[in-house]
């Protein structure tokens, strides 16, 4: 399985990359996860709709046709860890690739949120988007040992 973390925001803060890192490390190869950093829009005198729009431009051009789309989205189907694993489970038996969008701080464009096949909601918390990228990756590896019966997830 093949999955792409696309997140907007660069430069993230030491606790971020090394909390992201921890997790990645402990992925098998076979579970591939790769981070792609999209640089946020300049803000200026753009009201926040501009500035999804010109984030969600950027995004677009990353995506791969063959790619499942999911956006990371406060108002998206709230969804479990178990829940996550399930959806691996399946798309690896399908030999798909998928793509997770995490937004700026104004969050994702509509229309990128149209064009995603899932919406996820991480819970109604409003979490700041560097700590997202750790809960994520934290949550890609729990799915995983989940799929593979490794002990890491006792729930």
């Amino acid at each position: 399985m093949r999955i792409r973390v696309l997140a907007v925001g660069t430069r993230m803060p030491a606790w971020v990359t090394d909390g992201v890192g921890e997790y990645h490390k402990r992925l098998p190869r076979e579970f591939s996860v790769d981070w792609i950093e999209i640089p946020p829009a300049k803000r200026g005198s753009d009201k926040p709709a501009q500035l999804k729009a010109k984030e969600s431009h950027v995004i677009e051009r990353h995506l791969k046709a063959e790619e499942r789309i999911i956006a990371l989205d406060v108002g998206g189907k709230p969804v479990s860890t178990e829940d996550i694993a399930r959806s691996f489970s399946d798309w690896q038996a399908e030999g798909g690739a998928a793509a997770i969008i995490i937004g700026g701080p104004d969050g994702i464009d509509a229309g990128l949120l149209q064009r995603a096949d899932t919406r996820w909601s991480l819970g109604r918390v409003t979490l700041p988007h560097p700590l997202v990228r750790v809960i994520l990756a934290e949550q890609l590896y729990r799915a995983w040992s989940i799929n593979a019966r490794h002990p890491y997830h006792r729930g």
